[in-house]
This record gives C-alpha cells, structure tokens and sequence, in this order.
C-alpha cells in the first residue's frame, strides 16, 4: 500500500509539472513567423515549397514568383534552418496529405561545415510542429540532443521583458488561431503570408565586410549531407523535383573569398551532378550577369537582397526554373542548369 500510494505522488507530481510546463511554454513562447509558415504548408496544397537558410527567406518571394509562372509557393528557409530541418518539414508536409510538385532547396555552403548551435535553433521547427509521426521522429534523431533547459524551457532565451509584455497578445493569438502577419514586423524587416520576409535598404556605404564563414571540404559534417541525400531521396520515392539553388552574392564579397566560393561550388556541383539533381547557381560564370552583384541590392555583405531586389530576382528565377529566361549571351538560349556551378 505505502508503495502504491508512493506511485501515485510521483505520478501526479509529473502530471503536474507537465501542465506548468506546458502552460508556461503557451504564454511565453512567442508566435514566431515559422509558426505561421508551418501552419501554411501543413493547411494547403503548393506547387512549390523553398527551403533553406536566410538567403532563401530573404531573397525569395513566392508572390512575386507566381505572377510570371502562375505556380503557388510558399518559402519555409530561415537562418538554421539545416539539412535534417529541410527532411523532417518535408516529412511533416507530405504526412499532412500534401505534395507539392517542387522543392527548390537554397544551399549556403556554411551550413555543411557547422552544426546546430545549443539552444532554440533546436526547436525553432519541432516547437511548432504539430503531434504526428514526424514530430516523433525529429525528437529522437535530433531535438533530444539539446541542452535540457531547451526541451524543459523553450522560452528561456527570449527576453523575459519582452515575453511578458505580450503575454495578452500570444496568448490571444494562440487561443483563436490568429496567424496573421501584423506583428512580424521590425524597423528593419516584415514578413509576408508567402513565408518570404522582406528586409529594407539600407545605407551599403555604412557597411563593413564581417567575416565570412570559410568553406573547406574537410570540414564537411557527414551528417549535414546525409540528411541532404535523404531529402533527395525522399522527394523522389513521392515523385517530388528537388532543385538546388545558389542565390547570388555581392561581387565585392566573392572576390575577397575567391578560392572558399570556388571550392564549395565545385564540392556541391559535383554532389549534386552525382546525385543527378539540377543545381542552378547565381555565382556561376554563366549566370553571373544574369542578376546584379552591385552591393546596392543588398542589404548587407553576405547577400541579403532588399525587398526590391528579391523581388527582381524572384521574378528571373522563376524564368530559369521553367527554362523561360533568354540567356544574355552570344549564343543565344542556352541549358542553365548544365553549366550552372
């Protein structure tokens, strides 16, 4: 008896440790714009889905995409997003009954010689995933790997300053499936319901060159590619076009790391022709000219374009995706994808 009422303390002491933390993590978690971009492309049907890093989430708008081909997308990268990140929110699309007939994955080479860093960039994704298969099975191979505070406390590494003043609003927007857009909004940057986040111009000749994240082939994590391969295989067990794509960056930056952007181009042109997946790259020789690499475009040295830039570019990648895009050159229309890299 003293046993058994032994077990029953400990269970309720867990059943109520679990409410607490759930309904601290409710009211404090705020509603980051990959909530709503979770929430979207697990509720409709796209023709295209972009994943990958802050280039991508900045530099490609779905909108803009779709009034030259007329195909729907919604744009899923943002800054650590990694390769096993990509393979599980494909995962979690497809579970929902959803395919979408193109995956155009932006690679940044910087994210295959690093790993996740300690911290939300291990639940940035899983913490919106809905209960599902998926869900599971991204917490067995990558979520429970992270410091303990992250898993128990998610909320920890916002200001508590700024939790707390809002606790009205996310709770709100929680409690009634508010996903609206209003409050992704900075002085620097907004987010729009196509999951493409518009950064605004700013002044290039205030900017200075940081250092860039350096690309070495020995550093390559085998992990990073393995769930590159497995992402490529998944889309083609669900008949699924996977596409890689370079955005483009501004001149003055590949010149400084020449023989890094050279390297990494060559190591992913070759996995990628490997792996027989069209690899289109913005840096190439060939489609250099295409797209401006004046710093004007960008909002920064490591190749975030501007809103009206992204959306320029957008538009002419649309055209290269559908093989629409005439070729400025002497020969006229040439294969992009072929030479690309």
């Amino acid at each position: 008896m003293h046993n058994f009422k032994k077990m029953i303390r400990t269970v309720c002491i867990l059943i109520v440790s679990i409410a607490v933390f759930f309904a601290l993590d409710y009211i404090l978690y705020p509603c980051t714009f990959t909530r709503n971009d979770i929430h979207a492309v697990t509720s409709g049907q796209y023709d295209d889905i972009y994943m990958g890093t802050s280039h991508g989430k900045m530099d490609i708008d779905p909108q803009a995409m779709e009034a030259v081909s007329g195909r729907t997308g919604h744009n899923l990268c943002v800054g650590g997003e990694y390769s096993e990140d990509a393979y599980y929110l494909a995962r979690l699309i497809l579970e929902k009954g959803y395919r979408p007939s193109r995956i155009i994955y932006e690679v940044s080479p910087g994210y295959f010689t690093s790993e996740k860093e300690e911290g939300n960039n291990y639940l940035l994704f899983y913490h919106e995933f809905p209960l599902s298969r998926s869900k599971l099975e991204y917490f067995w191979d990558s979520v429970r790997d992270c410091n303990f505070r992250t898993m128990l406390f998610p909320w920890y590494e916002y200001p508590l300053s700024y939790e707390l003043e809002n606790i009205r609003d996310t709770v709100s927007k929680k409690w009634t499936g508010d996903f609206g857009t209003e409050d992704l909004k900075s002085d620097s940057q907004e987010y729009h319901e196509s999951g493409f986040v518009e950064r605004y111009p700013v002044d290039t000749e205030s900017l200075a060159m940081t250092g860039i994240s350096e690309f070495h082939k020995e550093d390559v994590a085998e992990r990073n590619m393995t769930y590159l391969k497995k992402l490529i295989q998944l889309c083609r067990e669900n008949d699924i076009e996977f596409i890689a794509l370079v955005t483009p960056m501004p001149g003055d930056t590949l010149a400084a790391y020449a023989e890094s952007f050279s390297e990494a181009y060559q190591y992913f042109g070759e996995f990628f022709a490997e792996n027989e997946v069209r690899y289109i790259n913005f840096n190439s020789d060939q489609l250099y000219p295409v797209f401006t690499h004046d710093l004007s475009a960008y909002t920064d040295y490591d190749g975030h374009l501007h809103g009206d830039a992204a959306r320029d570019f957008s538009e002419i990648l649309a055209q290269v995706l559908d093989n629409t895009y005439e070729f400025p050159t002497a020969g006229g229309v040439e294969e992009e994808t072929e030479a690309a890299g």
